[in-house]
């Protein structure tokens, strides 16, 4: 249930929300095109992070919003053993261990770490990861905190 007095309509309550401070509505749509649209990363790796902060953020929603045609099922069920499982190549379980720290504790992100980043990823690549985990971060914390995820119209791939 909302915590805020979202404006009535037929459309989606995310974009009804932003009625209320439509100052931030492009700027929040221009996150999520870039997001989804806009970034470098192989999709396997995007999906790996959005379904990994969907856990982080306890998004039921999100999570139930898997696509097994971009990784196949038993990559949803091994999210939870990742780091030892053979469904996830290097660079995902990097990037997926970077998802955790950059969602639970950034001050980890050391030298040391970054170090390991860059022998998979260019800097390039960095920044899209960094980009597309705080926008999914953020945007799946800002739902829920403000009471909108019982529905979902997040559009995924």
């Amino acid at each position: 249930m909302p915590k805020v007095a979202v404006p009535e309509g037929s459309d989606a309550i995310t974009s009804r929300v932003w009625r209320l401070r439509p100052e931030f509505a492009e700027a929040a749509m221009a996150m999520r095109h870039a997001a989804y649209e806009k970034s470098i990363l192989p999709a396997r790796l995007q999906e790996a992070v959005r379904f990994r902060v969907a856990l982080i953020n306890g998004c039921l929603l999100c999570q139930q919003k898997a696509k097994p045609e971009v990784w196949g099922r038993e990559m949803y069920d091994d999210m939870p053993t990742y780091a030892i499982s053979p469904h996830f190549s290097t660079a995902e379980k990097l990037a997926i261990l970077y998802t955790e720290r950059y969602a639970n504790d950034h001050h980890s992100l050391d030298d040391r770490f970054f170090a390991r980043m860059r022998e998979h990823f260019t800097d390039e690549e960095i920044v899209d990861l960094t980009f597309i985990v705080l926008r999914h971060i953020s945007f799946g914390r800002l739902t829920h905190t403000l009471g909108l995820d019982d529905t979902c119209e997040a559009g995924w791939r």
